[in-house]
């Protein structure tokens, strides 16, 4: 490395503030840009210099300009170059030890990329805290894009900092790095930094720092080098070798060539062809020199520091000498060079590169075809798609093709299409099956992916031409479960057992598994649809008695078996089959897969219904605020669930990044609907009616959904003593719990009957009636097992027992309710439960000492032994706030101590 760092201080104070956040358990992720020369890699070095002194495993991984020919390069070349705890650490993923030299990728079980990118966050989080840098992200594969994405959104209480550089003046404007850069810069996670060039009295410190020179001769230097650090450096090294200056940095790279001997030139030209970086004996086979005279020649070029000795190999000192030294070969000596490096190579996609480099079309087809496959087993489904489309596109050039592909052009582009769909173009997987001939397997598949783009109709159609067309029991089997699946919610809903059925016949008579669990999901959901719940489960214990192969539907189907025992208030039982799942969606690496991510927030669920709230928040601490897309506002909205019902801070910054989502029925549901039980703790009843009419006017008529927001909406009516449109409310409740989304309701689980009971309280409520019986009802509702909503209904059935003149009775249920409350730490519960105990004058046992919620929510952490800090901690509020609060429970308690102000609370039942 030339020279001292000059002139970038500001920037590396603000990377290394992005290090120190992630030190502290903030994970952040910077973006360095520039031009080329400017500095971008010294920068970076120095951070990584700065990281390693603060104890973090450093990955620095680099792209290559064989752009999409390679998945992941970056990765494997970090992952290659980490110390050997973390290879050691790595090795133990699977789907990241193939990555490492001499291991083989095994073939494909499913969902690779999402397994890969589960996996990469294990062992981020195994290995932390570290810093993974990403060099030339302009070359980035479109993996390694998908990659740098998911970690800027998924990592965020994890110590780790992502850093990538790419070039500015590389990215012309369809560059597909501008729309992933133009994402990234919106998250508050994202830190961006973008180098201009030097000043003048910069770039003397900088040249000065090379070697001596006069004025004159460092004045002509910062006058042609334009504040780029490489250009100058290039300007010193042709001066000091007593070289004239051409124009341009092109030129002036070449004159530095020039220089070289004939074998050095020669040498020189083969490692350009290569890249960025080759090998040592593949370069000196492709130069065709002696071994002795190749030696000549590599000395004197790192001599001159055109190249620099990299592990067993050598690399250019810079990108732009390399790309100077290949754009300068001839036609013919560029065609034979490629030539000669795919003679001696052998992966694939180098192999498809130089093949296409070279004219070589047979051998291009052929390692293409194989790139393909080899990055498909990798879990790049992008790559693979493109590898195949060029190995299609060349088919009819080539003689012999489909012997050379291995395949014909039909099972070529069958894959194509599976890859797209794979990598999120389902439109594209629909337009290439579409174009091939409709086979039993082509069409399920186009059925399977119309489903997905909404296109019912063409699903039903396609899936019909699967069944019909079906060759084999194996293939037809397949046909029908999917057929079953396209029609559950159509109009032909009815005939889909029927099909279920014969589906599984079919499939067990030839042992495709992954069908024959795929149509006993469809049978279950029937049959819960019918209320026959034994039926249901026998039928989904059935499917997950063994393993399909296929993980998507192993995962699917344990899903379903918990949500099944959820929806019927059986919660331990929901818990056990979903931590079976979460499991295996962890040693496979498929936590942050779609079923995987539904089997984690169905398992906070559970621990929310349950009361177990410290899990539940834990596991809510998971679901990122920071979203960016569909999915992950979805997961962020559950974390509202804990979150307002514990009154933490956390609230109003997640809703903000929630509000562009809300367009969304789940998302609005969930989010609009938790944001009005926030603005009722607040005392907000108008703002509260304003989000759930704004979520209710997004559900159909007979959605479930509606129960809970319409018994929000009634609530913020009572509270404003309002009466308009209680009616209308409870009118679609009653549809809602009577005819169900489609016409025919089925039963309802526990937890529907108890929010229909509490719309009907609610709507008395809203009319000056506090009915004892129906409030008695709910309570005994919620019992089944939620806590929450149960301590909720009891604060309600006091009113009225009280309002009723039973004030024993009343007093029993509130302490029943404020004890639940204080266990959940739920504190807007707590506060509205001791408003109404003050305003009813309830003693509490011995008294509360004139605590407020809040106080009382502190003096339990205190009589655990917490510290003011621990305490803030806990509670997400400042220190000095906490000192106040321990403060004012010492003199409401009329004691001088902690401890005393705990035995005091032990004394007065306050715990």
């Amino acid at each position: 490395m030339k020279g001292l760092l000059v002139g970038r201080a500001a920037e590396l104070a603000r990377l290394a503030r992005v290090l120190e956040s992630a030190a502290d358990g903030t994970a952040e992720v910077a973006l360095v840009g520039g031009d080329a020369g400017i500095g971008k890699t010294r920068l970076v070095t120095e951070l990584v210099a700065e990281a390693r002194s603060r104890g973090f495993n450093v990955l620095v991984g680099q792209c290559a300009e064989l752009g999409d020919t390679l998945p992941y390069l970056p990765l494997a070349d970090a992952l290659r170059g980490a110390e050997p705890a973390v290879r050691e650490a790595a090795a133990a993923h699977p789907l990241l030890g193939q990555l490492l030299p001499g291991v083989e990728s095994a073939p494909p079980a499913g969902l690779t990329q999402q397994r890969l990118f589960g996996s990469l966050l294990g062992l981020l989080a195994e290995v932390q805290p570290v810093l993974f840098v990403i060099e030339d992200l302009h070359w980035a594969d479109r993996s390694t894009r998908d990659l740098l994405v998911f970690l800027s959104r998924m990592v965020q209480t994890e110590r780790v900092c992502v850093v990538g550089t790419y070039r500015t003046d590389d990215l012309h404007r369809r560059h597909p790095l501008r729309s992933v850069l133009a994402e990234l810069k919106r998250l508050p996670s994202v830190t961006h930094l973008e180098l201009g060039p030097l000043g003048s009295g910069e770039m003397s410190d900088y040249v000065t720092t090379l070697g001596d020179l006069d004025a004159q001769e460092l004045g002509v230097i910062i006058a042609r080098a334009g504040g780029n650090p490489f250009y100058a450096e290039e300007l010193f090294a042709a001066v000091a070798e007593g070289d004239s200056l051409p124009d341009g940095l092109a030129s002036l790279l070449m004159s530095r060539v020039e220089v070289l001997s004939e074998p050095g030139q020669r040498v020189l030209r083969a490692a350009a062809v290569a890249g960025r970086r080759v090998e040592d004996q593949l370069l000196r086979e492709v130069s065709g020199l002696p071994l002795a005279d190749f030696e000549e020649a590599v000395r004197e070029i790192v001599s001159r520091g055109l190249l620099r000795v990299d592990g067993y190999g050598y690399a250019f000192r810079h990108a732009l000498l390399q790309e100077a030294v290949y754009t300068d070969l001839l036609p013919g000596e560029r065609t034979r060079l490629h030539a000669d490096f795919a003679r001696l190579l052998t992966s694939p996609a180098e192999l498809a590169h130089h093949h296409l480099a070279g004219h070589d079309l047979a051998g291009a087809l052929a390692a293409s075809a194989e790139a393909g496959r080899v990055a498909e087993r990798l879990g790049a489904p992008a790559e693979a798609h493109s590898h195949y489309d060029r190995a299609l596109g060349l088919w009819d050039r080539v003689p012999d093709a489909a012997e050379l592909a291995g395949e014909s052009r039909a099972a070529l582009a069958f894959r194509s299409a599976v890859m797209a769909a794979d990598s999120g173009d389902n439109h594209r997987a629909a337009q290439q099956l579409r174009a091939l001939p409709p086979t039993s397997e082509v069409s399920e598949r186009l059925a399977y992916y119309l489903v997905e783009l909404d296109d019912q109709d063409g699903a039903i159609a396609a899936a019909e031409r699967a069944v019909e067309a079906a060759a084999d029991q194996a293939t037809l089997a397949r046909a029908l479960a999917t057929y079953a699946r396209t029609i559950t919610w159509s109009t032909r809903h009815t005939e889909a057992q029927d099909i279920a059925r014969r589906a599984i016949e079919t499939a067990r008579a030839v042992g495709a598994r992954d069908a024959e669990v795929g149509a006993l999901l469809i049978l279950a959901l029937h049959a819960e649809h019918e209320g026959d719940m034994a039926r249901a489960h026998s039928l989904v214990q059935t499917a997950t008695t063994e393993d399909t192969g296929h993980l998507a539907m192993d995962l699917r189907a344990r899903f379903h078996h918990s949500r099944l025992h959820y929806e019927q208030g059986l919660l331990a039982e929901a818990a056990e089959v979903a931590d079976e799942g979460i499991q295996l969606a962890l040693e496979t690496g498929l936590n942050w897969s779609t079923y995987g991510t539904d089997l984690r927030f169905l398992r906070f669920l559970i621990h929310y219904v349950a009361g177990e709230w410290d899990q539940a928040e834990a596991t809510a601490a998971g679901f990122g605020a920071r979203v960016g897309t569909l999915p992950e506002a979805v997961l962020s909205s559950f974390a509202l669930f804990i979150e307002v019902a514990r009154g933490l801070p956390a609230v109003e910054a997640r809703l903000n990044w929630l509000r562009p989502f809300w367009s969304d029925l789940l998302v609005a549901y969930m989010s609009r609907g938790l944001a009005a039980e926030h603005a009722l703790w607040r005392g907000e009843p108008t703002v509260a009616l304003e989000h759930v009419q704004a979520a209710l006017a997004t559900c159909e008529p007979g959605d479930p959904g509606i129960l809970r927001l319409a018994t929000v909406a009634l609530w913020a009516l009572a509270d404003l003593g309002q009466v308009e449109g209680a009616d209308d409310l409870l009118a679609r409740v009653r549809f809602a719990v009577e005819t169900g989304p489609v016409g025919e309701r089925g039963p309802m689980g526990p937890e529907g009957q108890a929010w229909a009971l509490r719309a009907e309280a609610e709507w008395h409520r809203v009319h000056g009636r506090l009915d004892v019986d129906l409030w008695r009802r709910v309570v005994a509702a919620f019992d089944y097992g939620f806590v929450y909503e149960a301590a909720r209904a009891r604060w309600r059935l006091a009113e009225a027992l009280l309002a009723a003149g039973d004030r024993p009775g009343a007093q029993s249920e509130w302490e029943q309710a404020r004890e639940t409350a204080g266990k959940l730490r739920a504190a807007p519960l707590d506060n509205a439960l001791s408003d109404f105990g003050r305003r009813a004058r309830f003693t509490g046992g011995q008294g509360d000492g004139g605590l407020t919620a809040r106080e009382i929510e502190v003096l339990r952490l205190v009589a655990e032994g917490l510290t003011n800090r621990e305490i803030a901690e806990r509670l997400f509020i400042a220190q000095k706030t906490v000192s106040v609060h321990v403060s004012n429970i010492l003199g409401k308690l009329e004691v001088s101590t902690r401890t005393q102000a705990a035995a005091a609370a032990r004394e007065r039942a306050l715990l």
